[in-house]
């Protein structure tokens, strides 16, 4: 008897019980079987808005080889919530729809779930429900939401010339974790001294809730989710705040030393892994200079942190200070269709 069938050989009614079983087990909560699905509100969630949240993640596109099915399922649920919580919004629950090959075996099946569920236990999120196709690749659609007061929200739309550009964590492990993954293909037992940014590719993780102190205390102007990479969130950020732009301060605060390191090892632009990287879910965000001090002791006494690593100006243009030269920032960063 073969003990790990391919999912094809399963039937989408064993799958879904089998969904519902492990959902019950780590949670002790049992799915609604039901057309729609739902989701009570708190009494203090009764004047604030819904905010959701849609992030696809496709195999071919967003993992690499050496990534486990259990990291999978988790990278889909941290890729979506992190957008959530970049805006002030603590996730509640999660809707996922899964496309999956027939050929997947029973056994990568249940890691892939078991990645999902967890990562939804550790961020306090509901697992309500979801929909099951085939497919002829792992395709995992999450739709997360929570609450909040509109007046709350931290949009991307509201920077200001002389803001100051702030993030809660340094850039360049992943463009290091995916060079080493994609372009150099070593494989895992042999990188140890790069170990942080390969795991930081295999196992992201959403820096802190600096997001929600700032929304709390309504000290942010802007914000975006850096999952495209830096160089791509911040032209987003332009999109939304036309006449405005960037200069970056291309120093410590911004670069991780492990990119530097790597940069110097093996001859790779340092521009290329900070700007280009991607998938780091690092959180940036405007700020009013008078109100920088206060919102550094307030993320620092809560445990946080938060970096200094530019201003906005007042030209639709992104500039990198670095070694006392002044340049512009030529790339646009990752784009899906190009």
């Amino acid at each position: 008897m073969n003990n790990n069938p391919q999912i094809g050989n399963i039937g989408e009614f064993e799958l879904i019980k089998l969904i519902e079983d492990l959902v019950s087990k780590k949670t002790g909560k049992e799915l609604l079987r039901d057309d729609s699905f739902f989701f009570s509100h708190r009494n203090e969630e009764v004047d604030k808005d819904v905010i959701l949240n849609s992030d696809m993640l496709v195999s071919t596109t967003d993992i690499p080889p050496q990534m486990n099915f259990y990291q999978m399922g988790r990278k889909s649920v941290i890729m979506n919530i992190s957008d959530l919580i970049v805006k002030g919004v603590k996730p509640r629950g999660i809707i996922i729809s899964l496309g999956l090959p027939k050929e997947l075996k029973r056994e990568d099946f249940i890691n892939l779930m078991l990645g999902i569920i967890d990562c939804t236990l550790n961020f306090n999120i509901e697992y309500i429900g979801g929909d099951l196709n085939e497919t002829i690749e792992i395709i995992i659609n999450p739709t997360t939401f929570g609450f909040k007061a509109p007046s709350a929200i931290i949009f991307r739309k509201g920077m200001k010339s002389g803001d100051i550009l702030i993030t809660n964590n340094k850039f360049g492990l992943t463009g290091v974790g995916f060079d080493l993954l994609l372009n150099k293909n070593m494989d895992l037992k042999d990188i140890t001294n790069y170990k942080r940014s390969v795991m930081s590719v295999l196992e992201p993780k959403i820096p802190g809730n600096e997001a929600l102190i700032l929304s709390e205390h309504n000290l942010a102007t802007s914000s975006i989710d850096s999952s495209d990479g830096l160089a791509k969130s911040l032209r987003d950020l332009i999109l939304s705040n036309p006449d405005y732009g960037f200069e970056i301060d291309f120093t410590e605060e911004l670069i991780d030393p492990e990119a530097l390191i790597y940069s110097q090892e093996f001859d790779v632009p340092l521009e290329t892994l900070v700007f280009n990287g991607g998938e780091e879910f690092n959180h940036l965000f405007t700020i009013n200079p008078k109100s920088f001090n206060a919102a550094q002791k307030i993320i620092n006494a809560q445990g946080g942190q938060i970096f200094k690593i530019g201003k906005v100006i007042s030209e639709e243009k992104i500039y990198f200070l670095k070694e006392n030269e002044k340049l512009e920032l030529k790339s646009h960063g990752f784009e899906h269709f190009k």
